[in-house]
């Protein structure tokens, strides 16, 4: 089974905690992709540049600034500390982005009521899966930042749980894939201020009906709309939960599963 995990939220700015994860993700059996989110790394970076940073529902707004800031911190230190920490490990990590080996293409975001900018959406269509399994067939690990590309030459910004799903509902044709979104917190919450509130599981009536009563929002609402559309796509499971106790995540003993 192929395990896709993503890393977002504050463990990316937690030297301590993403060590940790990184021990656990280097230990895990079989073959595994990593996906990371940006943290607030590219938000620090910006305003040292003078580019702000904007966002609409959780999502950033991506002006011809913020594209090179993401793609210099994203690809570039971000990308590469992660894969040199995983081969530290042992771990054979190859750090790409969409473009590498055309393994992401998305299409820029059409605007509507917000004009996100160079924000690309991906479908499973624009998956290489091919090159994606022959890395993973030859031992490599992809380490993917959240940055894909358009076919012409353009790179776009592109949610990293988005990325996630996608990713694995296109290997989910091919070999069976399960994902594993990992962050700060124990799983998702009832109360977004205690991690004793964590939900064992949810369904997508119940994630409706707490995100009418503004129980669930922000970065929160994407990720769960990924994570049921994953399963809908064939994606066997999807569990999310505390980056530093990924071994259990996988093992189903802690965290949230999606049903």
């Amino acid at each position: 089974m192929i395990t896709v995990v993503k890393i977002g939220g504050h463990v990316l700015d937690a030297p301590h905690r993403l060590q940790a994860f990184l021990n656990a993700f280097a230990e895990l059996v079989g073959p595994k992709i990593l996906v990371h989110g940006g943290g607030k790394m590219a938000t620090a970076i910006g305003a040292r540049l003078g580019i702000e940073s904007k966002y609409v529902a959780g999502r950033r707004i991506t002006d011809e600034a913020t594209l090179e800031l993401v793609t210099m911190v994203y690809a570039g230190l971000l990308n590469k500390r992660l894969t040199a920490s995983l081969q530290s490990l042992g771990c054979n990590a190859l750090g790409i982005t969409g473009a590498d080996g055309n393994s992401i293409r998305a299409t820029r975001r059409a605007v509507a009521e917000i004009d996100f900018g160079y924000v690309g959406d991906v479908h499973e269509r624009g998956i290489h899966v091919s090159f994606l399994r022959d890395l993973l067939q030859r031992g490599m690990v992809p380490v993917i930042a959240p940055l894909t590309h358009d076919g012409q030459g353009g790179l776009l910004n592109t949610n990293a749980d988005s990325i996630t799903k996608v990713v694995a509902a296109a290997l989910a044709q091919v070999m069976p894939t399960r994902i594993i979104y990992c962050f700060e917190k124990a799983g998702v919450l009832l109360d977004p201020k205690q991690d004793t509130t964590v939900m064992p599981h949810i369904h997508a009536s119940g994630f409706r009906e707490l995100m009418a009563a503004g129980a669930i929002a922000d970065g929160m609402i994407p990720k769960l709309n990924n994570a049921f559309a994953a399963l809908d796509a064939g994606v066997r499971t999807v569990v999310i939960g505390q980056a530093e106790a990924l071994s259990q995540l996988v093992a189903g003993t802690k965290g949230t599963q999606i049903l």
